[in-house]
């Protein structure tokens, strides 16, 4: 049996009224009048033939019912205002919206981008760079790009990049620590951690067959642009990532102080569906596959000194 879709003035009505539980206040976001809001969901209850609110005395509440079904109205009008937004209009051209870890986005992708936007100049770009996973499409991003050892949730995952781990500091720091062999004891030095990975110093020290750093003289950061900055500024030792401190290591401002590991984790382009059938899209997709397969094959094994982990 076909089912009718309710018309949209009535699922706004339920929207409104759904997030703020109040007839009143549904009216006054909406511009019309409360009895307004009130019969709209009236006349939506009875087409859908669901009892949607819960009235009692100065209380409105969502049934079991009204409360999935409002998940869904939300999701659906969240939609359309995307979509809305994403249409060109007379005076501005296409815009591609982009989701990245906010170091990656800083360090590769930004000093990119000045080529795409000039084979391209119609074609704005957005970034976001908050810690949260994406929703395709309901987010509203063409593009997502983030580090996992496999493709997971939503999307077309297309590997860019992988990287080594390397413990680095500043050259001031090196020599403040440093053994008679000119390596460091990691012992005797501040390691500066990073929150938001799943592989860090544990993922080292494993795979360098090094010994346990003792749980004393650390500091923790939530992304690894601070933890780099911080061990340029001789706050201590951080574990690097050969592909985002390219910079600091040909200033001199950060050097190498252990052995390189290749890393678990790579770097991941995530496209929305809509991109193999958006000429705009696929371009830009082409051309960052292109780029970090350039970068990818410029990525060699770092040489390395020696790091003692041993205590005293």
């Amino acid at each position: 049996m076909r089912i009718r879709t309710p018309p949209l003035s009535t699922l706004r009505l339920f929207d409104a009224a759904g997030r703020h539980l109040s007839f009143t206040r549904a009216a006054a976001e909406l511009n019309v009048t409360p009895s307004a809001v009130s019969h709209g969901i009236v006349g939506l209850e009875g087409a859908l033939g669901v009892k949607l609110f819960l009235r009692e005395a100065g209380k409105l509440s969502l049934t079991r019912e009204g409360a999935d079904y409002l998940t869904y109205v939300s999701e659906a009008l969240s939609l359309i205002i995307v979509g809305t937004r994403r249409l060109p209009t007379p005076h501005s051209g296409r815009t591609i919206a982009i989701s990245s870890a906010p170091t990656v986005a800083s360090r590769w992708l930004l000093p990119q981008l000045y080529e795409f936007r000039s084979r391209y100049p119609r074609i704005a770009i957005t970034m976001d760079t908050s810690h949260r996973q994406v929703g395709f499409p309901v987010d509203g991003f063409d593009f997502a790009i983030r580090m996992s050892r496999i493709p997971v949730a939503t999307g077309h995952w297309t590997r860019l990049f992988g990287e080594w781990l390397v413990p680095v500091c500043s050259p001031g720091y090196r020599e403040a620590v440093a053994d008679s062999e000119g390596g460091i004891d990691l012992a005797r030095a501040t390691t500066l951690h990073v929150n938001s990975l799943s592989e860090d110093w544990q993922a080292w020290l494993d795979a360098a067959g090094a010994a346990e750093i003792p749980p004393n003289g650390t500091m923790h950061f939530d992304t690894i642009q601070l933890s780099l900055e911080a061990a340029a500024a001789g706050l201590g030792v951080s574990l690097g990532r050969t592909s985002l401190m390219g910079r600091e290591l040909r200033d001199g401002t950060l050097v190498k102080v252990g052995k390189a590991v290749p890393a678990a984790t790579s770097y991941w382009l995530v496209s929305s569906d809509r991109v193999e059938h958006d000429q705009d899209l696929r371009s830009f997709k082409d051309w960052l596959l292109a780029k970090a397969e350039a970068f990818a094959s410029d990525q060699a094994e770092p040489s390395s000194a020696a790091v003692h982990t041993s205590v005293g």
